[in-house]
C-alpha cells in the first residue's frame, strides 16, 4: 500500500522550486496561486532568502502551493481550479489517483493531503491556508515564541523536562523526536541544560505553534471556513491529530481548525499507516523530514523523498510497485469511542 506525505512548516529551504519550475505549465499553474494566496509563490519559492521564507505568512502559502504543483506533475492531471461546485475540476484528489491508498500532512502539510484526497479545492486549500498563515504570524508576534526539536533520550523524561520548564509538546513525531514550543525564555533553558542523552535542535519557525499560543488564529480559521462546503475525501485521509482515518468532509475541516492550537501526533499517524499495511511512502516537497521520520519508525517500507523532478521516475514506479485500490483496513483506528470499523465524527473540542 502507497502513502503520500505532505511535509510541514521548517522544511522550505531557499532555492527548493527552482527545479520545478522547469515544467512546461508549472509556472502557470504557481502563479494561478499566488493570486489566491497573494503572496507571489514563484518568487518564494525560488529567489526569495531564509529570513523571508521563514515569515510564517509567507511560508505557508509556499509549502502548500509547492506540494499542489508537484502532485499535478506526479499525476499528470489538470488540476485548476474550477468556477463552479458543479464538478471535480478544480480538486487535486485521489479519483485522478487511485494508486494511493491513504495521505496524511504534518501540521500544515494537512492542508495539502485535504486537497490531495478531494475535500477541498486547490483554490479553497491555498486560501484557507492564506488565512491560517496570517492568523498564526499574527499570534506568534504577541509575545516571542519559538519551537526547537528533542532528539533522543528518555521520552518520559523527555516530557517531564518540558512541563517543568512549562514547554508544550507540540508535535511527538514517533522515532525518538518530540518538538517543544513555548516562548524564546523557555526554550532558551530547555537549550541550556537538555534531557540526558538528547539533543535540542532550534526549528525555523517563527512561533509557538500547536500551543495556546495559537487560539487566536483558532478563531480566525473558525470563521473562514464557515463559507466552504467540504467534500468527503476520495482518499483515505489520516489525521495527524490522533492517527484516526477521518471520512467526513466536514470533520477533516474542524480537525484544519483545530490542529493550529493542538498538538501534532505524527507517531500515532505513522502507526496507522502501519496497520493499513503500508509499503511504500512518498514524500511530496519540500520532502526530507517526513522520510527521515518514516525511515526510523517504518522499517521495512520503502520511502521516497521527492525533491525535483529527476525523483519522478522513481515515485511513478513506486506508484506501480505499491499501488492500488485500498480501503481504510480492518486495522486502521475507528474514531474514539466509536464501533470498530467505522470513522464517524469526533466532537471534541
Amino acid at each position: 500500500m502507497l502513502v503520500i506525505v505532505a511535509p510541514g512548516q521548517g522544511s522550505q529551504a531557499p532555492g527548493f522550486l527552482a527545479p520545478w519550475l522547469e515544467l512546461p505549465g508549472l509556472p502557470e499553474r504557481l502563479e494561478r496561486l499566488s493570486e489566491v494566496a497573494q503572496s507571489d509563490l514563484v518568487a518564494h519559492g525560488t529567489t526569495s532568502d531564509a529570513p523571508t521564507i521563514k515569515d510564517t505568512a509567507v511560508a505557508q502559502p509556499l509549502i502548500v502551493g509547492a506540494g499542489l504543483v508537484a502532485l499535478s506533475a506526479l499525476f499528470g492531471v489538470d488540476r485548476a481550479a474550477a468556477p463552479d461546485r458543479g464538478d471535480d475540476a478544480g480538486r487535486a484528489d485521489g479519483r485522478a489517483a487511485s494508486p494511493v491508498g491513504a495521505t496524511a500532512g504534518h501540521s500544515v502539510g494537512e492542508i495539502t493531503a485535504a486537497a490531495f484526497a478531494g475535500v477541498l479545492t486547490e483554490d479553497e486549500a491555498v486560501a484557507f491556508v492564506r488565512e491560517r498563515g496570517r492568523g498564526m504570524a499574527q499570534a506568534s508576534a504577541v509575545a516571542p515564541t519559538g519551537m526547537s526539536a528533542v532528539v533522543g533520550g528518555d521520552p518520559e523524561e523527555v516530557l517531564a523536562v518540558l512541563d517543568s520548564l512549562g514547554l508544550t509538546p507540540a508535535n511527538l513525531n514517533g522515532a525518538g523526536q518530540v518538538v517543544a514550543a513555548g516562548t524564546l525564555e523557555q526554550l532558551s533553558a530547555l537549550d541550556g541544560a537538555p534531557p540526558a542523552r538528547a539533543r535540542v535542535v532550534p526549528l525555523q519557525v517563527a512561533g509557538a505553534f500547536h500551543t495556546r499560543h495559537m487560539d487566536p488564529a483558532v478563531d480566525r480559521l473558525a470563521r473562514h471556513v464557515l463559507d466552504l462546503a467540504a467534500q468527503d475525501p476520495a482518499v483515505p485521509l489520516v489525521s495527524n491529530a490522533d492517527g484516526t482515518v477521518v471520512d467526513d468532509g466536514e470533520e477533516v475541516l474542524r480537525r484544519l481548525v483545530r490542529q493550529v492550537s493542538n498538538p501534532v501526533r505524527w507517531d500515532l499517524t505513522m502507526d496507522t499507516f502501519l496497520a493499513m499495511g503500508v509499503t511504500g511512502l512518498i514524500e511530496i516537497p519540500p520532502a526530507g523530514t517526513l522520510v527521515g521520520l518514516a525511515k526510523r519508525a517504518l522499517r521495512g517500507v520503502e520511502t521516497l523523498a521527492l525533491k525535483t523532478p529527476d525523483d519522478l521516475d522513481q515515485a511513478r514506479r513506486m506508484i506501480q510497485e505499491h499501488g492500488g485500490p485500498q480501503d481504510a483496513g480492518p486495522d486502521a483506528p475507528p474514531h474514539p469511542g466509536q464501533p470498530e470499523h467505522q470513522h464517524p465524527q469526533e466532537d471534541t473540542p
